[in-house]
C-alpha cells in the first residue's frame, strides 16, 4: 500500500468510497476544489493500483480540521485508516500547525476510536448535527505542540 497526493484521475473511486461511507456525500466539484488548493492534505490510499482510501485535511492558519476519511468497504479493518491519519498528521507537522479539530458522529465508534489512538481528546457535543439521519456529533482535538507535532 502507497499513500500518494490524490490526483483529479483518482475522483471517480473517491467519490463510490464517499457516497458508500459518509452522509451527506461530497459533490465531484468540492472534491476538485480540494485537491486545486495549497492549503488541503487530500490524500489516497492505493493497493495494486486501486484507491481503497482517502483523507482529506483542511489548513487555516496554524490549524486545520480533518473533513474526511474514508475506506473503501472490501479494505476495511487493515490499518488503512490508520496510514491515511498519519499521513495527515505527518502533514501537520511538516507545516507547523498547533493543532487539529474535527466532528464524527456519536455513533460511529471506529472513527471515535482511531482518532483516540492518535490522540485526539473529546471537546464537547454539537447536539443534532448531522441530518439524514439526525445525530450528534461529537468534537474533538489534537494538540501538536506539546508533543513536536507528532
Amino acid at each position: 500500500m502507497i499513500i500518494r497526493r490524490a490526483t483529479i484521475e483518482d475522483l471517480p473511486q473517491i467519490i463510490i468510497i464517499d457516497r458508500e461511507s459518509i452522509i451527506p456525500s461530497w459533490s465531484k466539484g468540492a472534491f476538485i476544489r480540494e485537491s486545486d488548493s495549497a492549503n488541503s492534505c487530500f490524500n489516497v490510499a492505493v493497493i495494486e493500483r486501486t484507491i481503497v482510501g482517502f483523507c482529506i485535511l483542511k489548513r487555516t492558519g496554524d490549524e486545520a480540521e480533518i473533513h474526511r476519511i474514508a475506506v473503501y468497504k472490501p479494505y476495511r479493518k487493515r490499518g488503512i485508516a490508520d496510514k491515511l491519519m498519519i499521513s495527515m498528521l505527518s502533514y501537520a507537522s511538516d507545516n507547523k500547525l498547533k493543532s487539529i479539530y474535527l466532528e464524527v458522529r456519536k455513533s460511529n465508534k471506529a472513527a471515535i476510536a482511531l482518532y483516540e489512538k492518535h490522540g485526539f481528546n473529546h471537546l464537547g457535543t454539537r447536539y443534532e448535527y448531522y441530518t439524514d439521519p439526525i445525530e450528534d456529533a461529537i468534537t474533538m482535538e489534537r494538540s501538536l505542540t506539546a508533543a513536536g507535532g507528532k
